[in-house]
């Protein structure tokens, strides 16, 4: 079987491009040994995913989900890996978190809006690519693509969207350490997304005592001296390295973030997370 296991992906149940049965299928045409699938705030695309890959013989599906959290002031985001998907607590949790999700997103869309763009929360809803997904960033992106204000995602994120720019806005979330115990009372494993993006790396050895079990080294917005510094930092604090591409598919020809399966992480890795999993065991 191959090794590499892409562990951060979005589909259609998020803020994804493809359905979650295409990521599958395209992991598997590519050659690789499987995928998690991480959404925003949501587990809606796991069954689906998990249904397709059982027409790939030892093709692993790990169902996931990335939390939106905040400390400091900043988005910080949780994954977690082997979760129980159809645990009727979780989800309620989770239906609790979208709910400040939408809020972020209306404050962003009036933001853009003070700014002098003609945009509304209407246009960016319909840029789901599922009734029940999740609305994010990128869809908002979508929108000022189409409308001519900017020419790409990147370019989306740098002038109005990203940490600290014009339009960006965040609201009350819970913080890691609650995410993390969210994750564990589903039976997941906790592992800090793409650390390198936040510059808070005090935090790490903060939720390794909450927690935290494992560390996205790997990740496509990492340089390669990110990678060697949180590879440093996941074996100084005794954190599992992992690897994802945080794949989105392919908007107006970009593709967000990276892509499928430039980052992973081997059998190895997986079966540590694996191990960490109540539900799993």
């Amino acid at each position: 079987m191959a090794a590499n296991i892409d562990m951060h992906t979005h589909s259609t149940a998020s803020d994804g491009v493809n359905s979650p049965a295409l990521n599958i299928r395209l992991a598997a045409e590519k050659g690789m040994g499987g995928l998690a699938v991480t959404d925003h705030d949501t587990v809606s695309g796991v069954s689906e995913a998990l249904c397709e890959a059982d027409n790939y013989s030892n093709f692993i599906c790990i169902p996931g989900i990335e939390i939106s959290t905040l400390a400091n002031g900043q988005d910080i985001h949780v994954l977690g890996y082997f979760i129980d998907h159809e645990n009727a607590e979780f989800l309620s949790k989770l239906e609790q978190l979208r709910t400040v999700r939408n809020k972020r997103n209306e404050k962003i869309v009036k933001n853009l809006q003070k700014l002098g763009f003609s945009i509304t929360m209407e246009e960016v809803a319909a840029k789901k690519k599922s009734s029940s997904g999740n609305i994010g960033r990128p869809h908002i992106a979508e929108v000022l693509m189409e409308k001519g204000i900017i020419s790409s995602l990147r370019e989306a994120f740098e002038k109005y969207l990203g940490k600290g720019k014009a339009a960006y806005a965040v609201t009350e979330r819970i913080s890691p350490a609650e995410a993390i115990k969210i994750i564990f009372d589903a039976g997941g494993v906790p592992v800090l997304a793409h650390p390198g993006l936040y510059d808070q790396d005090e935090l790490i050895p903060m939720l390794k005592e909450q927690g935290l079990a494992g560390l996205e080294v790997y990740h496509s917005d990492h340089s390669a001296e990110q990678e060697a510094h949180y590879r440093h930092l996941a074996e100084r604090y005794q954190l599992i390295p992992t690897g994802g591409s945080d794949y989105h598919g392919i908007r107006n020809g970009t593709v967000f973030h990276g892509e499928l399966g430039n980052r992973y992480s081997d059998l190895k890795t997986v079966e540590r997370l694996k191990s960490f999993s109540k539900k799993y065991r």
